[in-house]
């Protein structure tokens, strides 16, 4: 089985401006805590959420998530500071918004590396704009780029494309990302889901960004980890069938069988990777709780 798998399932942006949220996301079932400075931070707040976020990311008290800082682009003028705060914090990754371009990732390196960030802590580009998507195959195969988090709402935007259920109109950049993140072998977590309130459609595109093979997803309110968790977590049917598939195979390979079937279908090599796969995540999802 793959020991690196990486569960990220449910990943929650949180507004480090904000304590309470902060104090909060300590005990929410989250895969993954986003302390945002940019979008749910108000230009006169950032200076405080940026402190707020680097005390948050190295204090040790948010258990076995996966923590990262999304900071605001270098562009801006809390992006640098924003970096290096993030870099002493020692996160698992920077969240950098809006990536157009491979040399973007470049800047934001050397940043991590000017301030003395570790070699653990990684880049997650946020790909929400068409020359993000155009480049994306560049941008994923950047040697500190560690994952994919879609910025749907913006991308609808700059596309001016409505934001409509099933997302139709966007499954085809949606798609190219993953193929872009699955060439590099990084993680790549779908876009938010705005309708707090509508289970139903919250959950209808959970299956679908799993369907479309992102890894997780990002979320906008603590009401929405447990469907997201749900949905990326294999089915006690789906483990029992994938421990079948590799007992089949072992079992026809001790006998000298070049055919194996199980319950009147063939198996291949890819059907037991893949059954190797459910278990791996399983184990991984086991370990965390």
């Amino acid at each position: 089985m793959d020991s690196d798998i990486q569960v990220l399932r449910s990943v929650l942006y949180m507004p480090s401006a904000n304590e309470r949220a902060l104090e909060k996301a300590k005990t929410l079932p989250a895969d993954a805590i986003i302390f945002d400075l940019e979008d749910a931070v108000a230009p006169d707040a950032k200076p405080v959420a940026r402190g707020r976020a680097a005390q948050a990311a190295a204090s040790g008290e948010y258990g076995d998530r996966t923590l990262t800082i999304r900071c605001n682009s270098l562009g801006t003028e809390w992006g640098a500071d924003d970096v290096a705060a993030a870099a002493a914090a020692a996160p698992t990754a920077v969240v950098i918004p809006k990536v157009n371009t491979v040399e973007e990732l470049d800047q934001v390196a050397q940043a991590l590396s000017a301030a003395d960030a570790p070699d653990t802590t990684s880049i997650w580009a946020m790909i929400e704009t068409p020359q993000g998507i155009l480049n994306s195959f560049e941008i994923a195969s950047h040697p500190r780029c560690s994952a994919f988090v879609m910025g749907t709402n913006d991308l609808a935007k700059e596309l001016r494309a409505p934001l409509v259920a099933g997302r139709a109109n966007l499954v085809p950049h949606l798609a190219t990302a993953v193929v872009a993140g699955r060439a590099a072998d990084i993680i790549v977590l779908d876009g938010v889901y705005n309708d707090i309130k509508n289970s139903e459609g919250f959950e209808a595109e959970c299956s679908q960004g799993f369907q479309l093979g992102f890894d997780g997803k990002t979320l906008i309110h603590p009401a929405q980890i447990e469907i997201c968790n749900s949905t990326w977590s294999p089915a006690e049917s789906e483990i029992d069938h994938a421990k079948k598939v590799i007992s089949a195979f072992a079992d026809a390979e001790a006998a000298g069988s070049g055919v194996v079937t199980l319950d009147g279908r063939m198996i291949e090599n890819l059907h037991v990777d893949n059954a190797r796969r459910v278990l791996a995540v399983h184990e991984a999802i086991v370990q965390r709780l």
